[in-house]
């Protein structure tokens, strides 16, 4: 599904009934609406079982190696930035308990780090669409992990670009090799695959 992606933006009448369908229908259909540059996507989250469990490691793994006042959240609210026309919500994002605190969708400012896991039915959304949405949304790290291929991506240091705000660095990586996000290093051994 996709509706015009330049009168989205900007807080414009068409934004604001993008977020209102995206949020009647959050829990009523298998996976979630997202609104992106191009208009509204839905991020398949399948099969749930390689895809929560991945998520679940990584929460765990960079717990254990993350200060106290930080947080690898799972789950709402969204982050946001009505002018760019974006609303996404990150498999796990990397925040600080403060910055939870209040109503309404974080400010994307305000995340460390938003990690993907690729779903098998949609991987452009995480590969094409969420590596060009984060940076503008000011997020400093995106870290995919693609249980198709065993491998992933981390990407950081936003730069200017003529299409607008970019990821200057990506550093590759195998499942299996050690991988940092920001500035934690976490195993990404045994981590789960789609059959």
């Amino acid at each position: 599904m996709n509706m015009a992606p330049d009168d989205a933006r900007r807080g414009t009448p068409l934004y604001q009934a993008m977020k209102e369908f995206v949020e009647s229908t959050d829990g009523t259909l298998p996976g979630r609406f997202e609104i992106t540059k191009e208009g509204i996507v839905l991020d398949k989250v399948s099969p749930v079982m390689p895809h929560t469990l991945t998520a679940l490691h990584l929460r765990k793994r960079l717990e254990r190696v993350m200060p106290e006042e930080l947080v690898a959240h799972m789950g709402e609210p969204d982050v946001e930035n009505a002018p760019e026309g974006i609303m996404r919500r990150p498999d796990i994002m990397v925040i600080a308990w403060a910055d939870m605190e209040g109503q309404g969708s974080f400010d994307p400012r305000a995340l460390i780090a938003a990690i993907e896991i690729v779903s098998r039915s949609n991987p452009d959304n995480d590969w094409v669409s969420k590596m060009r949405d984060y940076p503008l949304l000011g997020v400093p790290v995106y870290a995919v992990f693609d249980p198709r291929e065993g491998k992933g991506a981390v990407l950081s240091d936003i730069h200017s670009t003529p299409d607008g705000p970019r990821y200057a660095t990506r550093k590759n990586f195998l499942y299996g090799e050690d991988v940092t996000i920001s500035e934690w290093t976490i195993a990404t051994e045994g981590l789960p695959r789609y059959m």
